[in-house]
């Protein structure tokens, strides 16, 4: 599947243009799970942890093999939903490709929890222009990531060698945080900024109660949408190919599986060709 692309680049000045303009030519709503089974998809697992198998050679579990059935269809408050058990760190992601969309779906936490996060916030993610091989030295595939985690719901983090602008402070802890406004900063891993970048602000709901989880991407701009919120926006979204920096502005869509339940429902997607105005005031 591949939406209509415009090769335009836009930066935080160049969106305030875009204000004034109405929403026009989106494209109807892609049901993206049929909520029967997995058609559209594919998994990944790595191997199953354990303390004492983390340094041996052990391989993954791989492409599409899911024993456990950390990937499922289920009901949950009487509609179905995909659910993601957590036990295997891992992921789902689409058969096809997409480029400037919007992204709509509703997320809710579970109460299992599985090592080696038992203590930890409850985690998943979701990532998106991802391309390249499954197995990478992160796991995922190359991606960008809208960060699904207990209390953290909207941050960013890169996923092997990608790189994005963001407008952000640093804040007392050495952190960044998005700042609407501020001036925009690299972001890649191995460089002393980093590859993470704190949403604002935070507007997720109790554990327990479902969310509604969007992302807007056009061009080489990507808006994390939480709860009606932006909380926090990409720009020139692009990657490393054989040492020199190209786009990246489309690929497919992962959601992981990271130590914890999660149940994702409602995922549809929609072509656009442009941002909302209504998002950048």
């Amino acid at each position: 599947m591949k939406f209509l692309f415009l090769p335009v680049c836009l930066s935080l000045v160049s969106l305030i243009s875009l204000r004034a303009q109405p929403a026009q030519g989106v494209s109807k709503w892609q049901t993206l799970f049929n909520g029967k089974n997995l058609s559209g998809w594919e998994t990944y697992l790595d191997k199953p942890y354990a303390k004492d198998n983390q340094s041996d050679k052990t391989p993954p579990i791989g492409l599409n093999n899911d024993p456990n059935h950390v990937f499922s269809v289920v009901t949950v408050d009487g509609k179905p939903a995909l659910r993601i058990s957590g036990e295997t760190f891992g992921g789902i992601n689409t058969l096809a490709d997409f480029e400037n969309y919007h992204l709509k779906m509703e997320f809710k936490w579970g109460t299992q929890k599985w090592p080696p996060k038992l203590d930890k916030p409850r985690d998943s993610g979701l990532l998106y222009h991802s391309v390249g091989p499954h197995g990478t030295p992160m796991l995922w595939m190359e991606s960008f990531e809208l960060q699904v985690q207990e209390g953290d719901c909207g941050d960013y983090w890169g996923v092997m060698n990608v790189l994005t602008d963001i407008s952000a402070r640093k804040t007392d802890k050495g952190t960044y945080m998005y700042e609407p406004g501020a001036a925009p900063i690299t972001f890649q891993d191995k460089t002393p900024v980093g590859r993470s970048c704190l949403k604002n602000p935070d507007n997720e709901k109790p554990s327990g109660q479902w969310n509604v989880l969007e992302l807007y991407c056009f061009g080489d701009t990507c808006l994390h949408v939480m709860n009606g919120k932006v909380n926090l926006v990409l720009t020139h979204t692009r990657h490393l190919v054989n040492g020199q920096v190209e786009p990246l502005t489309k690929g497919k869509i992962q959601l992981q599986s990271e130590g914890a339940e999660v149940f994702y429902r409602n995922i549809q997607i929609q072509g656009i060709n442009q941002l909302p105005s209504a998002l950048l005031r």
